[in-house]
């Protein structure tokens, strides 16, 4: 009983010194001596004193590396929001009505034609490569533009649905995809959903792309969701940056 308020009392004496000071060595060798004075032998010392050292080191790298990384946080929030700019109006032609999350990478526009429902899911710029040494000559060659990705359905009242997977360029419209839905079709099944777009003859794409155009999707329709898409993905990215650095004060 002697010895356990002993060591109780060099405890009580030596922790705060240990944490107060970092685990400086001045502040152990102080604390080591107090122990001794208090009759205690060396491996006591130890079992007392390196668990308070490395648990207060261990909590000062820790309280470093967090303080280090909000600094950074901050400055890229500064960076982000000084990138931000305010897209314009939609202008008064635009077909489509605009359904846009926050916290969310995509959009959806919807708008009915005739017996029609028309959905189309926008998601965020593709950025394009240069064109390197395996580029081919032609337009291609120097396509450097950014795109947006965009999937496009047209259903009609029985359920069936005509799906495009088109990307938008500055002033052009590419059909990558085109895919025919039936309403009582399973996900199990495997439905034949025809050739490659670009392997069908070239006056059905044509007519294709006529087909979209009159139904809203047109280089004037694109080219403002890109600047729409643009901006969204600059503020997603600031709110998300900001969500960081909510998780690490915390």
């Amino acid at each position: 009983m002697a010895m356990y308020s002993m060591l109780r009392r060099a405890s009580s004496s030596v922790l705060p010194l240990a944490f107060c000071a970092m685990a400086s060595p001045r502040t152990f060798h102080y604390a080591a001596s107090a122990v001794r004075t208090a009759g205690l032998n060396h491996r006591l010392i130890e079992r007392i004193l390196v668990p308070s050292v490395r648990l207060a080191n261990s909590f000062a790298t820790k309280t470093s590396a967090d303080e280090n990384l909000l600094r950074v946080l901050d400055t890229e929030i500064q960076c982000a929001e000084e990138e931000d700019h305010e897209v314009e109006e939609v202008p008064n032609d635009f077909p489509f009505s605009i359904e846009d999350t926050p916290g969310e990478r995509t959009i959806l526009l919807k708008r009915q034609y005739e017996d029609e429902t028309i959905t189309v899911q926008v998601d965020i710029p593709n950025v394009g490569a240069e064109g390197g040494e395996d580029a081919g000559d032609g337009e291609d060659e120097n396509r450097d533009e950014s795109s947006i990705p965009l999937v496009v359905n047209i259903s009609k009242s029985n359920g069936v649905t005509l799906e495009f997977g088109v990307t938008a360029f500055p002033d052009e419209i590419s059909i990558d995809s085109l895919s025919i839905k039936q309403s009582e079709e399973s996900e199990d099944q495997l439905a034949y959903e025809g050739p490659e777009f670009h392997d069908l003859d070239e006056n059905l794409q044509k007519a294709f792309h006529k087909y979209l155009e009159i139904r809203g999707i047109k280089p004037s329709t694109t080219n403002f969701m890109h600047e729409y898409m643009v901006n969204k993905d600059s503020k997603e990215y600031s709110i998300w940056l900001k969500n960081l650095k909510k998780f690490i004060e915390a």
